[in-house]
Formats: structure tokens, C-alpha cells, sequence
């Protein structure tokens, strides 16, 4: 494990670690039933909305996402 405060604070040696990351996402929406439709946010940077400052991903699914968000 390593912490990444943001994806800004991310370098090229975080790849793996990020991809990985990426493809839990896709069995989380797989295994919540929202695989055909989803939509995973990272919020990066305070102005942004982020308050938890370690690199994380929020999957929203299980309903019809309109866009812009917010």
C-alpha cells in the first residue's frame, strides 16, 4: 500500500497501483448490479470537493445519471 494524497500527487511509478484501482471499480459495479451503467468520480483537490485527501473513487450507478453532473 501506498498513500497518494490526490491524483495530482500521482507519478508514472503509481500506474499499476491506479489500474488496479480502476478494475476494482469494475467488479464493485459488477458485483452491485450497476455494470451496465455507471459513473466513477474522483474528486482531486479541495476546491474540487475533495475532503478525504488520500486517492479514492466514488461508483455511482443503479439509476439514470444525467450530465452535466451536479
Amino acid at each position: 500500500r501506498k498513500h497518494i494524497a490526490s491524483l495530482d500527487a500521482a507519478t508514472a511509478d503509481d500506474q499499476v497501483l491506479l489500474g488496479r484501482l480502476l478494475l476494482a471499480a469494475q467488479q464493485l459495479a459488477r458485483e452491485h448490479g450497476v455494470d451496465t451503467g455507471y459513473r466513477l468520480v474522483n474528486n482531486c483537490g479541495a476546491p474540487a470537493g475533495q475532503s478525504v485527501f488520500h486517492v479514492h473513487f466514488h461508483l455511482l450507478g443503479g439509476r439514470a445519471l444525467g450530465w452535466p453532473p451536479g
